[in-house]
């Protein structure tokens, strides 16, 4: 038998990932494979992540997650060996390449929906995401300010 047989656990993420985007169909042919994994959903039915405050002490510590929008390897730089996109105190634009996910050898920059301080990076490079799961914090950009300044 000159052809490979289906990777069940490859088969099982695409399933996944044509779960998550809500796409209608998708079709992958790798090493004489075929995949055709078929859904039900509009991709313009996607709605996109809901922001997510989180609050520790009260309003001065609220932060907002910026959520994984997919299933993938998140990597925090351009490529190996390089500087982050982003980094704890780097401030932020709404729009900004935070990192990129690799989804089936394809990888995707991962703009922040928000602007701010980076509080807290809350995934590892490599590490597998879901959609919805938070990669960073980010506080307001005037969080802090006063203790810079000082009450006088």
């Amino acid at each position: 038998m000159s052809e490979e047989a289906p990777d069940l656990e490859r088969l099982e993420r695409l399933i996944r990932l044509v779960e998550t985007r809500h796409l209608t169909e998708l079709i992958v042919e790798e090493g004489g494979v075929r995949y055709v994994v078929r859904g039900t959903g509009d991709p313009g039915d996607a709605p996109p992540p809901a922001p997510t405050i989180t609050e520790a002490d009260g309003p001065r510590d609220a932060r907002l997650a910026v959520q994984s929008p997919m299933v993938g390897v998140f990597f925090a730089a351009p490529s190996p060996g390089e500087e982050p996109f982003v980094q704890v105190g780097d401030s932020i634009e709404a729009g900004q390449t935070i990192g990129l996910i690799e989804a089936m050898k394809v990888f995707s920059e991962i703009p922040s929906e928000y602007a701010g301080i980076v509080d807290e990076v809350a995934v590892s490079d490599g590490e597998l995401v879901r959609p919805g799961q938070p990669l960073l914090y980010l506080r307001h950009e005037t969080e802090g300010e006063d203790e810079l300044i000082g009450d006088d």
